[in-house]
């Protein structure tokens, strides 16, 4: 490394933020940059480890060569940065802003010490990468006579398309919505991922050869029959697009709603999209607003999603924020049972809950209330007793005598997560086999469904996860069509390039 005792002299330091008051004015990033000084000095603290864990299965899915970019970055040799973090991933600039960063928890330093911020330094890199006109379409030179179709354009598609393209093959992208994107464009708020990220990195890809179709609903307004018979292969990458729902009584009543209706609408308006545009082809839009300005507001679930939903509602304008966690608060260190370089189950307070948020653990939502016009008023919730394993994780729960009540609340926001892929339309249409789940099953391995040139990646084979794996999917993916296709492949995978770096 360009500086072996870095790690000793530099601390840890985040990049500053705006302030919170400030924040909820807009729907903007907020988090700054570093100055060059400041990110050379978080690079240097990589200690070129031995066994570097941020990158094994610990680590970052994609198999990302981190110490090798941070030592590009300390020597302030950007194209040398830019072409190592983009040999493994093809977007940093999605994993670099909305990436939990199980590098970071992977880190060697972190054992005793702050990690490495792994995740800014990749999005500096991508962002400095940009504006020294170093991103630069890559066309493939021959082209194989293959097409292959892509069923969504979330960040699986878009890296399965990106890497086929690559090889050669003619690659159209189908999108149900307006945009490209998936999850990216209308999951994820405008404050953690701004949407003209998504548009700079398509219009690249657009470039590279990859076409692009929206409001094409394959199963509903696309025929899947037709592109089994047009396209020599095809891949479905859409999203685990079904939410968990709330089976109490009062489920029904006006004012509960899915988190990704509430979010997707809000960053339609950001985007000055009319938000009930597609309502005849989706059925997860509600053709009627949903705002939290004026109310009283219970975010269920304490996951991301729900974190999401307490940023959006503050800068709605919110009377009041909660959110409830059926589980019980996590422990704010590691502890014997979440060793390193485990994921560390911990406390996390994000940037949303620094705008405002009541968050109360180990509650149950037992009933939604209503007023005499079915409009919701209130929930019932009972506070819980867990008992727990001997690994210290929780098992099962009581309801605590003498604490059941009703709080107000006006716009109950339902974040449990998704249960599976859409099943209506596409997958029923195409009868595609699927696991005990809900997902489509297909192989960890080869990426092949029960219908012969049909393949499946991310949420929809796996089910709901993060981001760098849907990456990371999608390539591997990718690599298994080429072969099908070709009958061998060039396209890189994570264990080769783990390999290439130990030769």
């Amino acid at each position: 490394m360009g500086k072996i005792t870095g790690f000793l002299e530099f601390s840890r330091i985040n990049p500053h933020k705006r302030y919170p008051e400030e924040r909820k004015n807009d729907y903007d990033e907020f988090i700054n940059r570093f100055k060059k000084s400041d990110l050379v000095k978080q690079a240097a603290r990589c200690m070129n480890c031995g066994v570097p864990f941020c990158h094994s299965d610990y680590g970052c899915p994609l198999g990302n060569h981190i110490p090798l970019f941070n030592d590009a970055v300390y020597r302030e040799n950007w194209e040398e940065a830019y072409q190592i973090l983009t040999s493994t991933n093809n977007f940093p600039e999605f994993t670099g802003r909305i990436c939990p960063a199980p590098c970071e928890t992977a880190c060697v330093l972190g054992i005793n010490e702050q990690p490495v911020t792994i995740e800014e330094i990749e999005k500096h890199i991508i962002e400095i990468a940009y504006e020294k006109g170093l991103v630069k379409p890559k066309k493939p030179l021959i082209r194989t006579g293959k097409k292959v179709a892509v069923i969504g354009s979330g960040p699986a598609g878009l890296a399965a398309a990106a890497q086929l393209n690559y090889a050669g093959h003619t690659v159209t992208v189908f999108e149900r919505d307006d945009a490209p994107g998936g999850l990216l464009r209308y999951g994820i708020p405008d404050f953690k991922l701004e949407k003209w990220v998504i548009d700079r990195r398509v219009a690249v890809m657009e470039e590279e050869g990859v076409e692009f179709l929206f409001h094409k609903n394959v199963g509903v307004n696309v025929s899947a029959s037709d592109l089994l018979r047009e396209y020599h292969a095809i891949v479905l990458a859409g999203g685990s697009t079904i939410p968990r729902g709330l089976e109490i009584p009062g489920n029904q009543s006006e004012g509960i709603h899915f988190a990704v209706r509430f979010l997707k609408q809000q960053n339609k308006r950001n985007a000055q999209r009319d938000p009930f545009a597609d309502a005849e082809i989706e059925s997860n839009i509600y053709s009627e607003d949903i705002l939290a300005t004026g109310k009283n507001v219970v975010v269920i679930g304490g996951g991301d999603t729900g974190s999401d939903c307490v940023g959006t509602s503050n800068r709605q304008g919110a009377a009041s924020v909660t959110q409830f966690e059926l589980m019980p608060m996590p422990p704010k260190d590691r502890n014997e049972f979440m060793p390193w370089p485990t994921y560390p189950m911990k406390l996390k307070t994000t940037s949303s809950h620094e705008l405002g948020c009541d968050r109360e653990w180990a509650i149950l939502t037992k009933e939604f209330v209503t007023d005499e016009n079915g409009n919701l008023k209130g929930l019932k919730i009972v506070d819980l007793d867990w008992n727990f394993t001997k690994e210290k994780r929780p098992a099962q729960f009581l309801e605590k005598e003498g604490t059941e009540r009703i709080i107000p609340c006006e716009l109950a926001l339902l974040a449990m997560g998704f249960i599976h892929p859409q099943h209506e339309g596409l997958l029923n249409n195409l009868e595609i086999k699927l696991d005990q789940r809900g997902n489509v099953e297909a192989s960890a391995k080869e990426f092949n469904t029960n219908i012969p040139k049909v393949f499946a990646a991310g949420d929809m084979r796996r089910g709901q996860s993060l981001v760098v794996w849907a990456i990371s999917e999608g390539r591997e993916c990718a690599r298994k069509v080429d072969e099908y296709l070709m009958g061998s492949s060039l396209l890189p995978t994570k264990s080769a390039s783990l390999i290439s770096r130990i030769v």
